[in-house]
């Protein structure tokens, strides 16, 4: 069982978009296939089933990770996940992909 200091964190649109030209965060979007190539956050990596043997393999486990889903709902679950996997720095993106693009219209790569 996971103690308080082994729990993923959120992190805000804002500061998300302020780290992101930094390259110093690797995101990672859970949404489906279509919705991801449709678009998402620049540089993101598209993690599913069938990706996440080969992201955990090639991973750097003290990297800071953000996941992204549509809403912030389901990236929480999967950022706890990470966490259990060994990373040290996870985060969950409020609001998801949704706000993203809200708040960021021209920062999305499609």
């Amino acid at each position: 069982m996971a103690n308080s200091e082994e729990n993923f964190k959120h992190m805000q649109i804002s500061e998300l978009h302020k780290v992101l030209t930094d390259e110093t965060h690797v995101v990672v979007d859970i949404r489906d296939p279509a919705s991801f190539q449709s678009g998402h956050i620049p540089n993101a990596i598209h993690l599913s089933n069938d990706s996440l043997p080969e992201f955990l393999r090639a991973a750097d486990f003290d990297a800071p990770v953000v996941v992204c889903c549509y809403h912030g709902i389901s990236s929480q679950q999967a950022a706890q996940f990470l966490i259990s996997q060994d990373f040290t720095e996870v985060y969950s993106l409020d609001g998801g992909f949704t706000d993203w693009q809200l708040q960021h219209p021209d920062v999305v790569e499609r």
